[in-house]
């Protein structure tokens, strides 16, 4: 009767190993589903109360600005930069996030400044603003309610620009940087803001949508703004989305879950049309591989005061452009890796493999556009 029972108490103890072994595999499998679903505020848009609005007049409201932005001296330099930054804000109970929620302000100015607008500060004063931006969840889902959130942070980033020209530009030449999320808000910006004026047109030394998927459809040769076909062509549009070799899922996720403005406020299906895809190390669109050598300088410049120049690390990939999506071999220094949690690796790189090739391109076109090089400025923009 005793062997029974141990025999008994043997098989439960096995029954539940394998239960506890088959729900760790089930959360292994569906980790994704669960962390996001985390994220989802669970209450739709229509009825969902977003954060109080920036007010742009305020130095509160912008993450760098200059410090007297409605003035410049001669040694200024000779444009500025509208920069419009990608995703910071996780989620959760919010659609939209507010200017000042804490963690993504810290994900704003530790890893995003120093590494994406940071190559711009040697280029012009520097205007970036706050906007409450649409999650990270947004961008894991097909839902109406994400591509509400998306139109909603629009009109921010909208009203920023609007303040921008009306206030601080005083005519000067300008380029128009975004990343990610903030390269779909800029592309926007591009159609409806930019290319229907043709006084603000002629001041744009070039628009930089990094990590941005767009239609090459819309910027040919007859386009309003046509995309940037070689070095030092001025008034283009530099857009890439950059795939690591052998990453085939993220391949999937650009390829059939991008969204695209449509001549409207619609947020539609890329529905097979070729990205544009311009080369940051050959300075143009080409389909041409262009060699680790041409590489002038990868950077990981997280946690760098802003304006600290970071060490470049050159040659350290190949890219390039293959249906419409930038390939890139996988960088030789491993301070270029992915890192962080779940939610920071689904955003953009803690690094900039494209460093010194973008500063040098825009400062290039700048000089097309002003006919005179770039030289180190006095007086520069200043985080908030």
């Amino acid at each position: 009767m005793g062997d029974r029972f141990k025999g008994f108490k043997r098989w439960i103890f096995a029954g539940a190993v394998l239960f506890a072994g088959l729900l760790v595999a089930a959360a292994f499998v569906w980790r994704y589903d669960i962390l996001s679903n985390a994220l989802d505020p669970k209450v739709p848009f229509l009825t969902y109360e977003p954060p109080s609005p920036p007010h742009y007049a305020q130095i509160s409201s912008w993450a760098v600005r200059p410090k007297d932005p409605a003035s410049s001296t001669p040694a200024d330099l000779p444009a500025d930069v509208f920069f419009v930054h990608p995703t910071t804000f996780d989620g959760g109970q919010d659609w939209n996030g507010a200017i000042d929620q804490p963690k993504a302000q810290r994900f704003l100015s530790r890893v995003v400044l120093p590494n994406y607008a940071g190559p711009f500060y040697r280029v012009g004063r520097v205007f970036a603003p706050r906007y409450r931006q649409a999650s990270l969840y947004t961008y894991l889902t097909l839902r109406d309610d994400a591509r509400d959130a998306r139109r909603f942070a629009y009109g921010d980033v909208r009203e920023a620009f609007r303040l921008y020209l009306a206030r601080y530009n005083n005519g000067r030449p300008f380029v128009l940087v975004g990343v990610e999320q903030g390269g779909a808000m800029s592309a926007r910006l591009l159609r409806e803001e930019i290319a229907a004026d043709p006084a603000v047109k002629a001041r744009l030394v070039a628009a930089y949508l990094i990590e941005t998927v767009v239609p090459a459809e819309e910027y040919g040769l007859v386009s309003p703004l046509p995309a940037c076909e070689r070095r030092e062509q001025a008034g283009c549009v530099a857009a890439w989305a950059s795939v690591p070799e052998g990453d085939f899922q993220r391949i999937q996720e650009l390829t059939h879950r991008s969204l695209i403005w449509d001549s409207g406020d619609q947020l539609i299906d890329l529905n097979g049309r070729r990205a544009l895809c311009f080369n940051p190390l050959l300075g143009g669109v080409s389909q041409e591989r262009a060699p680790a050598r041409l590489n002038l300088g990868a950077a990981n410049a997280t946690g760098l005061e802003w304006g600290a120049r970071p060490a470049f690390l050159q040659r350290q990939i190949w890219a390039q452009c293959e249906d419409g999506l930038l390939h890139t071999s996988r960088p030789k220094s491993t301070s270029l890796r992915d890192s962080g949690s779940w939610a920071d690796r689904r955003k953009v790189d803690s690094f900039n493999l494209f460093y010194a090739d973008i500063e040098a391109d825009a400062q290039g076109r700048l000089a097309t556009l002003t006919g005179r090089s770039v030289q180190p400025s006095s007086s520069a923009s200043i985080p908030q």
